[in-house]
């Protein structure tokens, strides 16, 4: 009997979820509380209440090339970085190339997941729903796919800032700012400094009067434009991934920190934090220099207490007249319709085995898909996901022992607490190009970059040299595409087609990759040798560790 698949949520994830269940014989339905798909991308001026929510002009910080599902491309002419409503179109060509709307349940809302009585035996799951018509109904799943994300419940520490309730003017999270238009020639404070809070902050500042963007620990700020004007995202390549985890921690920081501050200087700016560049989720933000530079945004320390319509910040200092305090404080995540046996969270920390699955479950029939926090697109990473997760409920990948999968996830967490600053914000965050590896070893469909540097060595350096885009993982195994050859052979001519809006005579490979990115990790290395007075031998690691890396990438002998 084909095995029935529950995918709650029909956003990014969920829609992956779908395709990937039916790629894999599997029978899924999907509900999905509203009226339409996209889940946290598509706008709505009134949400729905526990609903993930954006604001009208939000553009996403990952380009197409790399957010993309690994075997349908986003269209050529689409923007390399995507406004939330062309986001949309892409997902509902996706939803409709593979004919996944028939599988979904809208305007249906899940509020019970509980194991059946015979779950030792079955693995199944009772699923209870409520319709749009307010009528219930019980279902019985084989497996069950979450995928609500983590930006449904808004943080909102009210009672970490003193005299909230004296204050006279509005206040509220960043998940109900919409739109600019009413602050215009107000006062503003942005509280937090994550993507949301300087996004907000730069728009607000073409408006208000001005606008205090308050920080307790600063940030490292990003620019979505890299080297030679390429997207920063298709830089991270394999080659530099092997020497990120290669090289010494305090030098690549150094690196990365002496790039950034040539852009602008992080201290003059009082942005600068504490902890090094890779202890932090870091900001994308084209603008914010700019803002700041030209004095619509001034950067404040953390908010100490309100007074009536005055903000008192920790350095004593006091702006008054403040019309809209924005708390960007980020998320926390949370199953209400589980009960705690099957999944607890606690100070927004779970624990899942590949940051999926429950590790208790005497069955791996139910998974969480999406929840995590990557420097990079989630849309592969849940694609990904998606696809182990429906082999695991098919039998075709077998977990190991309960003591191995208990090491796993303590191994991750003890990485996790000792690299990052201690938030509530650093509990789900991965690298992509590890993780998305891992994954795919568990399927059969890493690729392997020796074998094609031998037999194809045109897609074999494009692989090694250029982005780690998804398509790399349609190449071979499982779930393999007939189009992933090309579409990565293709990837920089669809970065410049939208570029392409006045008719010059290009240069020949003007946009090859390989120019491009081969030099940028010799001259990032050479670079901050040259300006941090380092001898080159002092910062070569162990050959051992060496060795390591590149048997991770180009899998040799151990002969």
């Amino acid at each position: 009997m084909v095995k029935r698949v529950a995918v709650i949520g029909a956003g990014s994830s969920g829609l992956a979820c779908i395709k990937c269940c039916v790629d894999e014989g599997l029978e899924p339905v999907c509900f999905e509380s509203s009226d339409d798909i996209g889940g946290l991308w598509r706008f709505k001026e009134n949400p729905e209440p526990d609903r993930a929510s954006i604001y009208h002009s939000v553009i996403i910080n990952t380009s197409k090339e790399m957010m993309c599902y690994s075997d349908f491309p986003i269209p050529a002419d689409f923007p390399n970085f995507m406004h939330n409503s062309l986001i949309m179109d892409y997902f509902r060509m996706y939803a409709e190339h593979f004919q996944l709307r028939r599988f979904i349940r809208f305007q249906t809302k899940v509020l019970q997941v509980t194991p059946r009585p015979d779950f030792s035996h079955s693995g199944q799951w009772d699923v209870e729903i409520e319709c749009a018509d307010g009528q219930r109904e019980k279902h019985v799943f084989d497996a069950v796919m979450v995928c609500i994300g983590h930006h449904c419940y808004p943080n909102m520490p009210l009672k970490d800032f003193p005299g909230i309730d004296t204050f006279k003017g509005k206040y509220f999270h960043s998940r109900d700012y919409k739109t600019p238009d009413e602050w215009r020639g107000k006062r503003v404070v942005v509280i937090g400094i994550g993507n949301s809070g300087g996004d907000i902050a730069v728009e607000l500042s073409r408006v208000a009067k001005q606008v205090f963007l308050s920080t307790r620990r600063g940030s490292w700020i990003l620019n979505r434009v890299g080297p030679n004007g390429i997207p920063l995202d298709m830089t991270f390549s394999r080659l530099t991934d092997m020497l990120r985890h290669t090289l010494p921690f305090d030098f690549l920081c150094g690196v990365v920190e002496s790039q950034l501050n040539k852009r602008f200087n992080h201290e003059l700016y009082r942005l600068q934090p504490e902890h090094r560049i890779f202890n932090q989720h870091p900001m994308v933000n084209d603008d914010l220099p700019n803002r700041i530079l030209s004095g619509t945004i001034a950067v404040k320390p953390n908010v100490q207490k309100f007074q009536g319509s005055s903000v008192v910040f920790e350095d004593g200092t006091v702006e008054a007249d403040i019309d809209l305090v924005v708390f960007a404080t980020g998320y926390t995540f949370g199953f209400p319709f589980l009960p705690s046996s099957v999944l607890s969270v606690s100070g927004n920390k779970t624990s899942l085995y590949k940051y999926m699955l429950p590790p208790g479950l005497e069955h791996p029939s139910l998974v969480v898909i999406g929840l995590i926090q990557p420097l990079g697109a989630i849309m592969p990473i849940s694609e990904m996901q998606a696809r182990w997760a429906t082999r695991v409920f098919k039998g075709l990948n077998k977990l190991p022992s309960m003591n191995d999968i208990l090491k796993d996830i303590k191994a991750k967490e003890n990485a996790m607490a000792k690299r990052y600053v201690l938030s509530q914000r650093h509990t789900i965050q991965v690298d992509y190009i590890p993780y998305m590896d891992e994954l795919a070893r568990q399927i059969g469909v890493r690729p392997n970059v020796l074998s094609l540097l031998l037999r194809d060595p045109k897609l074999g350096l494009s692989i090694l040299f250029g982005p780690c885009t998804p398509y790399q993982f349609r190449l071979c195994g499982p779930g393999q595409w007939k189009g992933a050859r090309q579409a990565i052979l293709t990837q920089w001519d669809r970065v410049a087609q939208p570029l392409k809006t006045r008719s010059v005579k290009d240069k020949e490979s003007s946009h090859s990759h390989l120019r491009l990115l081969l030099p940028l990790s010799a001259a990032a290395l050479l670079s901050a040798v040259y300006y941090r007075g380092a001898s080159l031998a002092s910062l070569l690691p162990d050959p051992a560790v060496v060795l390591d890396r590149i048997r991770a990438y180009l899998p040799l002998p151990t002969q």
